[in-house]
This record gives C-alpha cells, sequence and structure tokens, in this order.
C-alpha cells in the first residue's frame, strides 16, 4: 500500500478497527477513511453501494461486525447471521463493484470445527461439525471468507482473509452480558474488588483451553499481511500459545489484586473444550506476536479504568416511549461505542425493540445514569430490520466510573 493510498477501515470505532487504524497511522498512512454507524449503515445495500461509488477506497480492511460472548451468541443467532452476513456481502460485494486494488477481511478462529485436531491449520476449515453455541456466527464469517476465495477464482480480485484467535485489549466491549470471556473477567474481578466480595463464580469448570492475542499486535499483522500476502486460503493469527480458562482467571484476578475465592458454576456451558491456532502460515511470512499475556492483560485493565467505553457501566436505555405497544428488549439494548471531547460525551447506542412495532413508528428513547437521572432523550422513526433502532446522545459533563 502507497502512504497516500485512499484506506477504508469498515468498523473503525470497535476493537480491531480502532487498532487498525491506530496501526496505520503509526506506519505514516495518511489517507484513511472512516464512517460511523450514524453515517453508513453497512446492513443497507443502497448506503454502502452510494458510498463505494462516491470515495472509491483503494484499500479496505473490513472488521466492521456484530459480535458478542457464549450468552449473546446463544440468545440471537439470527440476528447474528443476518447482520454479519448481510453487512460482509454488501461491502465486498461493493469494493468489487468499484474496483478496489485489494481487501482484508477480519474474520474468527471459531470458524473451525469444534472437534478440529490441535493446533488447528487453516486447512481444517469446513472438516467437520462446529461448535453449536457460535454456529450462526461462524457461519457468516465462513461466508465472508468463502465470498472473497469465489471473487478471486471468478474475476481475479486479491482478496484476503485472516482469522484471529481471541482477542482482547483497548477499546474492547466490558459489557456484563454482552462481552467476550477475558473482558468480561476483567470487569466482574474490577466489581468483586471495589464491592469487598468474598468470591467470584464463573460459567463452567475452568477447564477449556483457549489463545490469546493482543489487538494491536492483529492490527500490525493485518497491515504486514496486506502488504505481503495474496492467496485464497486464509491467515491464522494468534500466538499459539494457550491456557485454560481457569488459569486465565487466576491470572485476570492477579492482575487486579482480587484476594477473594473463585468458584466455578459448572451447570453453565463451557464453549468448544480447546481452540488453539497452528500459526505457522503467519510465521513463515516472516510475523510473530510481541505482547506477552499479562502484560496485555495489564495494559487492557488501564484501558478499563480509563476508557471512555466502559460508559456503557453508567448509561442505561432504560425507558421506552412509544405510540404503540412496544418494550426495550435487554437482551439487544446496549451501549456500542463512546467518544468523549472535553466535558461532552457523544455516546451511541442500539436499541432493540420488543412486539411487533412496525416500519415508521415512533420511538422516543431515555437515557439514564446510575442515580436515574435522565441525561438524554432521543426520537427516531426508522426500525430496522429485527426491531432495532440506533441511536446517538449527547451528554454534557458525563459521569463516568473513577
Amino acid at each position: 500500500m502507497e502512504k497516500n493510498a485512499k484506506i477504508y477501515v469498515a468498523g473503525h470505532r470497535g476493537m480491531v478497527g480502532s487498532a487498525i487504524v491506530r496501526e496505520l497511522e503509526r506506519q505514516g498512512y495518511t489517507n484513511i477513511i472512516t464512517r460511523t454507524h450514524k453515517e453508513l449503515d453497512l446492513t443497507r445495500q443502497d448506503q454502502v453501494e452510494e458510498f463505494f461509488a462516491k470515495e472509491k477506497p483503494e484499500y479496505v480492511f473490513l472488521a466492521a461486525a456484530k459480535v458478542g460472548g457464549i450468552m449473546g451468541n446463544a440468545t440471537a443467532k439470527a440476528d447474528f447471521m443476518y447482520d454479519n452476513m448481510i453487512l460482509e456481502m454488501n461491502v465486498i460485494h461493493a469494493a468489487w463493484q468499484n474496483g478496489c486494488k485489494k481487501l482484508e477481511f477480519l474474520g474468527s478462529s471459531c470458524i473451525y470445527p469444534r472437534m478440529a485436531p490441535q493446533p488447528m491449520t487453516e486447512k481444517v476449515l469446513l472438516t467437520s461439525e462446529l461448535e453449536k453455541t457460535n454456529e450462526a456466527y461462524a457461519l457468516a464469517k465462513i461466508s465472508g471468507l468463502k465470498y472473497c476465495e469465489y471473487l478471486n477464482g471468478q474475476y481475479g480480485t486479491d482478496y484476503i482473509s485472516v482469522m484471529p484467535t481471541n482477542l482482547y485489549g483497548p477499546n474492547d466491549n466490558y459489557h456484563p452480558e454482552h462481552s467476550h470471556v477475558l473482558p468480561a473477567l476483567i470487569r466482574r474481578f474490577h466489581e468483586a474488588k471495589e464491592q469487598n466480595l468474598p468470591y467470584v463464580t464463573c460459567w463452567g469448570d475452568g477447564s477449556p483451553l483457549r489463545e490469546f492475542l493482543y489487538v494491536d499486535d492483529l492490527a500490525n499483522l493485518c497491515v504486514f499481511l496486506m502488504n505481503n500476502y495474496s492467496g485464497d486460503e486464509t491467515v491464522n493469527a494468534g500466538t499459539g500459545k494457550e491456557l485454560t480458562i481457569k488459569e486465565l482467571t487466576e491470572l485476570v484476578a492477579k492482575v487486579i489484586g482480587y484476594e477473594g475465592e473463585i468458584r466455578w458454576d459448572s451447570t453453565k456451558p463451557n464453549g468448544t473444550p480447546r481452540k488453539l491456532l497452528d500459526v505457522s502460515k503467519a510465521t513463515k511470512l516472516g510475523w510473530t506476536y510481541k505482547t506477552e499475556l499479562e502484560d496485555g492483560i495489564r495494559l487492557t485493565y488501564d484501558d478499563f479504568l480509563n476508557n471512555p467505553m466502559r460508559a456503557e457501566s453508567i448509561y442505561r436505555p432504560v425507558k421506552l416511549i412509544t405510540t404503540g405497544d412496544g418494550y426495550l428488549d435487554p437482551w439487544m439494548t446496549y451501549i456500542r461505542t463512546t467518544s468523549i471531547d472535553g466535558n461532552k460525551a457523544t455516546i451511541d447506542m442500539m436499541a432493540g425493540i420488543g412486539s411487533d412495532l412496525g416500519d415508521g413508528q415512533d420511538i422516543e428513547v431515555e437515557l439514564h445514569d446510575a442515580n436515574g437521572r435522565i441525561v438524554g432523550r432521543q426520537h427516531d422513526s426508522e426500525l430496522s430490520d429485527g426491531g432495532a433502532v440506533y441511536l446517538t446522545f449527547n451528554v454534557e459533563n458525563p459521569h463516568l466510573w473513577s
């Protein structure tokens, strides 16, 4: 990529996308374009086609996705499949239609079979059954990967994909129900320490083995691959090291300074028993990770303590006002991103609307802080597919945890 090439990073407000933007800027790329969800809804084909026709990006990092932990994947399978599949198809197709030189699709190691031989090479894809708890998300990601492969074969494009292991780092989502295991543990042990709780209960029995990669290391690999790799087969992104969830839990507690008891609820699901990537392909290309897990957890905990993304812990959409019969669905209503500028905060929120409200229904949502004070009220009359609206609140003198 030329330093002045027009580069579009889809999902720049998320953990992965923001890390890619940081890495591009660190390496001296000067023409990076981004759009917020409010400016460009990637699930809307007409908006995506209009954007690509106007901007004509030369390179695309497709890091936008609807993500969540075990609970989110288990309770909203249709939403995870539809949103991810339509989003990635819209972006990849519009990139091809508008002559994009190269596209990199970000997937996930959950695309590999549940009982794949360990460590998992790129070649085990689609050789046996997927893990049921995140099957919908995995199928959507496999579809994006395969669409890139098929475009390469049929039209001679240079579209590649990278499949990261479990990620963590700055701008992660620390929501109690909608986050992945490591950020969820960070929040849980922080709150337990602050409240002086005698014990913390974790899901499963702690036996599953997992691998974790610091997100800034992934971003470094993404830029490296864009400049140094072409091919249909995906590239695994990881460390090649694993530990049990029990060991991870103890490490997080150590970093945070929680000294209470750790209990395990074996009635809750463990998820895939083992997930370790074979990273020899990336190694042979000349790349290796830099950040060790304990160091990365310390950096992530610092982000948790200081990053305004944690506003979801303080600000909660708690009231829905409509001209019809509707309610806020707690599983699909959450803070997406937050940015702070001086004494003002901008909070993007997805509000999941229950009942059979139709298109064009007037909706008003109140945002309250932890003390029940109304800090914002937004109106919307455009329900998206799945009964959701995307709202932006501008909060004066935002109150965040200290």
